[in-house]
């Protein structure tokens, strides 16, 4: 099991490397890696040569941190995450969050895969999550609480912070991007959802669903890090189309890698 001490650790050793810290963070989710390959001034760093630092198993997920600068602001690129269902437990699933923080990490822009339950929502589209449901059932901060990060009992009311929701819709208007905006819930997986789950989770006002970015959210509205997080729809959710596959996942975000890559520069830009 990862320890605290080894964020330390990890943090340390990044920042014999890395000179100038971040001022934003971003974490690339499935498929989604290659789509900010491009920074000023880059220095890439494999997950496997940081100490304590656990590496994902699921394709699509490259497993590198990019270090550099995007419209002269000095940016952390997670290419890839690390989920629940892989078997990891959740000091490894938020490690790299709260090692974004101790690199200095205030603002977190998330993105993600997921399918889309709102039945207005098509494959392509790019949607802004502005609320979540957390249906894993457990909370990554349960546990000792970590003072070092924020206090027992967060106020998730604005995890996701309506000042860079704003920013992002000027971003896409400025480029001719429409995006969505909904609620997220997250399941466990691995397995894809039934279509009587899909259905329940409509009812309870759900627009799109995933298997990531909650704990990652949770983790860092602890920390005090504003977040936003967008979703690309990679299908339409169990019931609703013929049967579910990544590889259909990965063709989508393939297809999304550009517009999005745009999308956080200009975002980025903005950024105050």
């Amino acid at each position: 099991m990862i320890k605290n001490d080894h964020l330390t650790e990890s943090g340390s050793w990044l920042r014999e490397l890395v000179e100038k810290g971040p001022e934003v963070g971003m974490v690339l989710g499935s498929g989604l890696s290659d789509s900010l390959d491009s920074l000023d001034n880059p220095l890439e760093i494999n997950w496997k040569d940081v100490p304590g630092f656990p590496t994902p198993t699921v394709k699509g997920h490259k497993g590198k941190l990019l270090f550099g600068e995007i419209a002269g602001k000095n940016v952390m690129v997670q290419q890839g995450r690390l989920h629940w269902y892989e078997g990891k437990n959740w000091e490894e699933v938020i490690f790299p969050i709260r090692l974004q923080k101790l690199m200095g990490v205030e603002q977190l822009i998330i993105t993600n895969a997921a399918g889309g339950i709102n039945k207005d929502l098509e494959p392509g589209d790019l949607v802004t999550i502005t609320d979540h449901i957390n249906f894993s059932g457990d909370n990554p901060l349960r546990g000792k609480n970590d003072k070092r990060f924020g206090v027992r009992f967060p106020d998730l009311t604005d995890a996701y912070t309506a000042d860079l929701r704003e920013t992002a819709m000027e971003a896409g208007y400025k480029l001719g991007v429409e995006l969505e905006e909904g609620v997220y819930v997250m399941t466990t997986g691995p397995s894809y959802e039934t279509p009587a789950e899909i259905r329940a989770l409509r009812t309870l006002g759900a627009d799109l669903v995933g298997m990531s970015t909650v704990p990652e959210v949770i983790t860092a509205c602890h920390a005090g890090m504003d977040v936003l997080a967008i979703s690309c729809v990679t299908n339409k959710a169990a019931g609703m189309q013929d049967q579910l596959t990544h590889e259909e996942v990965m063709e989508v975000t393939a297809e999304t890698n550009e517009i999005l890559g745009r999308l956080i520069e200009e975002i980025v830009g903005l950024m105050g």
